[in-house]
């Protein structure tokens, strides 16, 4: 419940009613989203004012009956595996050790799909699996723990309350670092990374991905798109 009603109140931020209101989409796209915590549930609320069409989930669905009504009439609740049927693309926010199980229930809704994944590990949480895929990289693990999609890595290297609240920051937006080994998934993110109010940085493959897991320099730093190129020696 406090989670739900933390959610409620980044829908109208301080001074949003002030605010012009966000620019419509130019493609709107249908989402599926699986994890409706604190990152989906603040993309929740960008896409749906940006015109996109949702379906959000978690293992309460119930919980998010009151989040949609206040989203909007193109915001239902459904189960994890409505929402993997639902989406032209998911967005998967789970705790990272769930992320395996993801896969395996949902292979069949989500192949050929574009697939965003936030989630990040963490030894305290999530066991053994956590010191492995941080070695490793995140993009490269959560490949093999998401096969058969188009994936993304996105949203993992920033905080809740700044995704939340400093969409269509002024006078520089945030950047979100993305990296994918698709480069039609790579579109497909970047522009819902502007409609959400960010600025995308392409990285580059998921290999790469590890370049803004935790523990590096623009890890949850809520910097500028310039400054994420600048620290990751992009051009």
């Amino acid at each position: 419940m406090k989670k739900l009603l933390w959610l409620l109140s980044i829908l109208l931020p301080a001074g949003f009613a002030q605010a012009a209101a966000p620019p419509q989409t130019a493609k709107p796209l249908k989402i599926g989203i699986i994890g409706t915590g604190d990152i989906g549930g603040a993309l929740a609320k960008h896409w749906a004012r940006a015109g996109h069409q949702l379906l959000i989930s978690s293992r309460h669905p119930e919980q998010l009956q009151a989040l949609a009504q206040a989203l909007g009439p193109n915001v239902k609740v459904g189960t994890p595996r409505e929402a993997a049927a639902f989406g032209e693309v998911v967005l998967v926010s789970v705790p990272y050790n769930a992320t395996p199980q993801v896969g395996r229930d949902f292979a069949a809704e989500l192949k050929d799909k574009v697939v965003i994944d936030t989630g990040n590990p963490y030894p305290s949480r999530d066991g053994d699996m956590a010191v492995r895929d941080r070695q490793r990289g995140t993009g490269v693990a959560s490949k093999e723990y998401l096969p058969g999609t188009k994936l993304v890595r996105a949203f993992n290297a920033i905080n809740a309350g700044p995704l939340a609240d400093e969409a269509f920051n002024e006078p520089e937006r945030l950047g979100i670092p993305l990296a994918s080994d698709y480069p039609e998934a790579l579109k497909v993110a970047e522009q819902l990374v502007r409609d959400a109010g960010f600025d995308p940085v392409v990285v580059g493959g998921l290999s790469r991905a590890r370049e803004f897991d935790f523990g590096t320099p623009v890890y949850v730093r809520s910097y500028s798109a310039a400054k994420i190129r600048e620290l990751l020696k992009l051009k």
